[in-house]
This record gives C-alpha cells, structure tokens and sequence, in this order.
C-alpha cells in the first residue's frame, strides 16, 4: 500500500497563497531563491510558482539544503505555546476572577494586539472574550458545586448580578437558577502536523477529537449537547493538558496507545464497534468484514461501518486503522489523506 500522498504542485500552491491550515502536515514549501523552507500557514511574502518547490516532509527540504524560515519555524511543533501565553493562562487559572486588560498586559510587557493574534488564531475568539467564557465556566461549576447564585456571580469576578445573569443566560440559553441541570462541555483548539483539531471534554473525560475541517462538525456538536444536555463552550478541562501530552508523543511516534479518559455516548451497538476499534494493534489494519466477525455480528459489516463512522473522538478510537477487504483506504471523515499519514505513521513509513 503506498501511503505517501503529495498534492499536486497547483494544489499546494493555491494552500499556500491561501495560508491554509487544513494541509498543515501534508506539504513543506521551499523556495527556490532564497534557500528557505516554510508550513503551508507561513505568513511570509508568498514566491511566484516557479521559484518554490513541495515536499512531504521537513526532512526531505533539509536534505535538499534547503533551511527553516524563521517566520515560521517549520521545525517546531504547531502546537507549542509561548512562554508568555503560557503563563497568562495560568495566571488565570489560579486567579480566575481576574481581569487582565491591555493596559495589565503592558505592564507585562505584552503587546495587546500580539496576545490578541494568538488567542484569534488558536482558538477562534480575542483574549478578552476567552476571559469571559473562563469567569462564566468558573461561575457554572461553582453553581454546579451548590454554591448560590450571588456567590458565584461575584466570586467569577463579576460586577453585578443582573450582568452576571444576563451573560450566563446568552451563553447556556437558561438562567444561573435553571443551570444545575445541566452538564458543561469545555472546548479547546489542538494544532497537530495534520492541521488544527477541536477537543471536547467533560469531567468524565474527552468526548469529541475531530479536525476542524471534518464535514458535518456542528451536528456533531449539537448532537453530543443533546445526548449529555450540555452546553458546549470554549474552555480548559483538567482532561485536555494529558490529551496534548500524549498526542504530540503519538505524533512524534513514542506512544502506541492512549490513556486519557474518554466519554462517547451512542447506542449499545455503537459503544461496542467504537470498544472493539481500541482493540486493534497499533501497525495493523482490520478490514469491515473482521471488524464484524470480532463482533460476532458477521452480516452486520455495513451496519459496523457506519457505526465506525460514527466515531466522534479520532485517533484515540482508530477508526483510521480500518480500510476495505480488497487492501484499498475506505471513508474517513477526516480525508484519505490524513488516513494515509497516520497508517504510514503507525508502520514507520511515515517522519513523525
């Protein structure tokens, strides 16, 4: 089975121009002129077509002579977080209350607009507003814990009852009073070498895993609300820092199995394909047909596929690690492509 699979010149390039995330980890550009190599997303002066060559890996381009942008930094992880963000979300974290405006930044000796960029381009909203989805997440948990509402109004850092309810209800859809009923669903944004995915958590543990570019996401999402009667918003979960952890060792290809704690609801017959997909060896591959025969549901191949294709948390459930009885790559929701990389991953073909 031939695993590597380049795009086309014309395809990267376009990906390039575009500065799209959805082929990071699918090509490395050079440019001819200037001796560099740079990710799909570099935001540097983009080369004319002929100046600029692909490959599938960094270490192709390194082989070739070519060097790192330093714009970039093509070498380091996607996901890796500076220093100075780093310890922003602690400080929130220990002191969830606070308010850091820009003038507090600083005085850091942060530029606003630098933090603002980050927290837009990993997680879709300004760092102001990550704030307050963090007070409003530490408000629902106080709630949750029996606390009344008052306490947990002023406690999250807010200014006034009426302010804290009117923004707990735009954001749960009921008021602080109504909200014990529910469950809270912490999202977060992952980069990896196979372009950004989202993770969703709840205390019993992750319950989505899916690439930001998989079709039909936001069914996904409301489907899994509705199943926990949650309300999904952007936040850190205690699940989401040993996820990070033991991702970026899969992808540097020191780790073959997973231990973080997972929550997947569905139907009985889903539970157990989506149980039965975590048997599968790391390396190996099971067609529809065995997955069934594992089973002991032998004529239920087309109802174990599209269970299979049910399965909202990828990777960690390895519904890549099963293909078509003749040998061929069959659907997978987060493209061929990625299935491809993450077999040719697990059998060592693949440059972590």
């Amino acid at each position: 089975m031939e695993f590597l699979l380049l795009p086309s010149p014309v395809e990267c390039y376009q990906a390039l121009v575009a500065k799209d995330s959805s082929y990071e980890g699918r090509f490395i550009a050079a440019v001819k002129t200037t001796g560099i190599f740079c990710r799909p997303t570099c935001t540097a002066r983009k080369p004319k077509p002929e100046n600029v060559e692909f490959f599938a890996t960094a270490k192709e381009a390194l082989l070739q002579g070519y060097r790192p942008c330093k714009v970039c930094v093509p070498l380091q992880a996607a996901a890796s977080t500076p220093a100075f963000i780093q310890r922003l979300l602690e400080e929130l974290s220990q002191q969830p209350a606070v308010k850091i405006t820009d003038q507090a930044l600083r005085e850091k000796g942060l530029e606003p607009a630098t933090v603002r960029r980050w927290f837009l381009r990993q997680h879709g909203i300004t760092f102001q507003a990550y704030q307050r989805l963090n007070r409003i997440n530490v408000a629902f948990k106080k709630l949750q814990r029996g606390e009344s509402v008052t306490a947990a109004a002023f406690d999250s850092g807010y200014d006034s009852l009426s302010g804290f309810q009117d923004s707990f209800k735009a954001v749960f859809g009921v008021s602080p009073r109504q909200s014990r009923e529910q469950q809270l669903i912490q999202l977060t944004r992952l980069e990896t070498p196979l372009g950004t995915m989202l993770a969703c958590a709840n205390e019993q543990g992750i319950c989505l895993l899916e690439f930001t570019d998989r079709r039909m996401l936001e069914n996904e999402l409301k489907d899994l609300a509705r199943r926990l009667n949650a309300t999904i918003i952007q936040g850190e979960n205690s699940h989401f820092s040993l996820l990070r952890t033991q991702l970026a060792e899969y992808f540097a290809g020191t780790r073959q199995e997973f231990t973080v704690p997972l929550c997947t609801p569905g139907t009985e017959f889903q539970q157990a394909v989506w149980q039965e997909l975590q048997t599968i060896p790391y390396g190996t591959t099971r067609s529809y047909g065995q997955q069934a025969l594992a089973l002991q549901r032998p004529s239920a191949v087309r109802a174990v596929a599209t269970a299979n294709g049910m399965n909202r948390v990828a990777i960690l459930i390895p519904c890549h690690r099963v293909i078509g009885a003749d040998g061929h790559l069959t659907g997978y929701a987060g493209g061929l492509w990625r299935k491809q990389w993450l077999l040719a991953l697990e059998a060592g073909k693949q440059e972590a």
